[in-house]
């Protein structure tokens, strides 16, 4: 293995993680890094004051330029989008692993990025996610330092409300999904209500091929009788499974051994405030490949996009 395919493969986790926080996407993501991987091979190397420098700039203009043209095909999207969610390799991560990656990575900040042009999207996330500084910042966007400085500044003030205002620790999160699943998969409609805040709310996304709500659900008893609904009409056909997505602990749901689900959780520790669930097929296939399951392609619940 040459030098520079041994600093690219090296790289490789922090270029995918530019674009994915980019893309809200694994497959983009890939696509991205795969194109600066072939620009990489192309380009001289000797002259190159910093391939690191060389490969970020690379990689989030081209996020950029990918994501320019995703935002009219976002726009003709049927119902709500939500990114697709990142099934962690790790069985058992250590609390310490989830908490340093779970504010950046989860799908409610990559969802609160989409508030952000493209341009501000990467300096927000290279100076506050990656720790970049203004002058590395400024390269990579051929901008003045000055300049990107206002546009993290903006970037920050437009987020700032809206930002998870909990630090839960990871061991609060597990126990409390745990609990949910458990409530869900026996269908205990008072414990489901329990374990959600009174204004907690659901949001989905089906893509227009599965049934879903075209606008987040409101109030602990509304989603609690959603799951309820799901154990009445399937009962032990339907399985939960709690796994770490996109840095966080989420959940799985099979019915029929059909991965019909995939579930992320906003809490402050002792409920839930917000459920984000994807069941767009095109969105759930890299996850159900992973756990070795079909994917359910056409599923009516009951409780059509819980």
């Amino acid at each position: 293995m040459s030098d520079t395919t041994d600093l690219f493969l090296r790289l490789r986790p922090r270029l995918h993680g530019i674009a994915y926080r980019m893309l809200g996407s694994p497959a983009e993501a890939e696509d991205v890094v795969q194109d600066a991987w072939l620009r990489w091979q192309a380009s001289p190397h000797d002259a190159l004051a910093s391939a690191e420098a060389w490969l970020v700039t690379i990689t989030t203009r081209l996020a950029i330029d990918r994501l320019r043209s995703a935002q009219h095909q976002r726009e003709q999207y049927v119902g709500t989008w939500l990114p697709e969610p990142l099934l962690s390799d790790d069985a058992a991560p250590s609390p310490e692993a989830l908490l340093e990656r779970a504010d950046d990575l989860s799908v409610a900040f990559m969802l609160l990025l989409e508030r952000l042009a493209p341009e501000a999207r990467a300096a927000f996330l290279l100076r506050e996610v990656f720790d970049a500084s203004y002058d590395e910042v400024a390269q990579t966007l051929g901008k003045s330092e000055a300049a990107c400085r206002q546009i993290v500044h903006r970037a920050r003030a437009q987020l700032q409300d809206a930002r998870p205002r909990h630090c839960v620790a990871p061991e609060h999160q597990l126990r409390l999904l745990r609990g949910f699943a458990d409530a869900a998969a026996s269908g205990q409609l008072a414990q489901l209500q329990a374990l959600l805040a009174e204004d907690a709310q659901l949001v989905s996304d089906g893509g227009g091929k599965v049934p879903s709500f075209g606008v987040p659900l409101v109030g602990a008893r509304r989603l609690a009788q959603l799951y309820w609904a799901v154990q009445r009409r399937h009962g032990p056909r339907v399985r939960y499974e709690v796994v770490v997505l996109s840095g966080q602990w989420g959940l799985l749901r099979f019915i029929d051994e059909t991965l019909e689900s995939a579930q992320t959780f906003q809490t402050d520790g002792q409920r839930i405030l917000a459920i984000h669930t994807q069941r767009n097929p095109d969105k759930l296939g890299r996850i159900a490949a992973a756990r070795g399951r079909p994917l359910a392609v056409v599923t009516d619940t009951g409780a059509g996009s819980s």
